[in-house]
């Protein structure tokens, strides 16, 4: 029992029919605590209410109103439509199913694969979907950007732009665009230790969906390296400080324009480090930064002399 009475402003709509069973007064119905309530003594008289109004909801503003179902999705060949069978041999309590039920869910699922993809088109699209599931997963990317990325594969595939690239390729270059327009810091020396193609044939294209479907895309700040570097090295905070302060002077003296965000980020987190004493071989933070050592050499000596230009 609640020892205040309910307030009139969180009462949706009163009950003048009905009267509370302790003192007679008027009862309210609480739609966002889900309560009836009496507004004079503030009994609960019942709770955890059914909603009997309706459930309709749109994800898409040209799907109309559905009831039921998951919403739709990108990442998936079909948008989500098709039903999914479970690998799992038991009924819905989890009890083991006889071997006459067995072979008939096994048919099931067989005759349930063959329907959702009954095209090459089908099975394509299907294939580089799961190619940027994979990579997306291996690269711990977050489910926002696979579905970007399965967007802009979709958009590739609507443009005929994936006539003389292979499928791998332009699914790791739309992953790659996706991470680019979500400003979140992977490489593509990171990618391509997922991808089943090698670097080179990503950048081509990447080039080519870039440039035919008019991604807006910012060129990549070095400075968003700096906590995925610095984290993985095991450094302070005032180390990743630092290196934010030895890529803010570069970037206040252009140096950084026409190099890689990569490989300044690895050196300004080298610099730092020796900076504060929390020394990293250049080896350790070449590992981590997938950079060689002799451009982090080259680019901590840069930056260490903007650094104390301006300071």
């Amino acid at each position: 029992m609640s020892s205040e009475p309910l307030r009139a402003e969180t009462a949706s709509t009163v009950d003048t029919t009905d009267a509370c069973p302790e003192c007679g007064g008027a009862l309210a119905r609480d739609d966002g605590r889900a309560e009836v309530a009496c507004t004079e003594c503030g009994l609960v008289v019942d709770a955890d209410r059914v909603d009997h109004g309706p459930e309709w909801r749109s994800f898409e503003e040209d799907e109309g109103k559905g009831r039921v179902g998951a919403p739709l999705t990108q990442r998936v060949h079909d948008r989500g439509l098709s039903t999914t069978i479970g690998w799992r041999d038991a009924d819905a309590s989890g009890n083991a199913i006889t071997g006459r039920q067995r072979e008939q869910l096994r048919r099931l699922r067989k005759w349930n694969r063959r329907f959702q993809t009954r095209d090459a088109a089908d099975r394509n699209l299907r294939h580089a979907l799961g190619e940027i599931e994979r990579m997306a997963a291996a690269l711990g990317l977050p489910e926002s950007t696979r579905e970007v990325a399965s967007t802009i594969y979709r958009r590739a595939l609507e443009a005929n732009l994936i006539k003389g690239h292979s499928i791998e390729s332009m699914a790791s270059a739309s992953l790659y665009g996706a991470a680019r327009q979500q400003h979140i810091p992977r490489s593509l020396d990171e990618l391509e230790t997922v991808s089943r193609v090698d670097r080179k044939r990503i950048q081509r294209s990447y080039r080519r969906v870039a440039r035919q479907l008019g991604l807006e895309i910012e060129p990549a700040d070095p400075r968003a390296y700096t906590k995925r570097f610095c984290s993985d090295l095991d450094l302070s905070s005032e180390t990743e400080r630092l290196a934010v302060d030895l890529l803010n002077a570069a970037t206040a003296a252009n140096f950084h324009s026409g190099k890689s965000p990569v490989s300044l980020a690895a050196a300004a987190v080298y610099a730092a480090a020796r900076m504060t004493n929390e020394s990293r071989t250049q080896q350790a933070v070449g590992e981590v930064a997938q950079v060689s050592e002799i451009t982090i050499r080259t680019r901590y000596q840069e930056l260490v002399e903007l650094y104390e230009e301006q300071a």
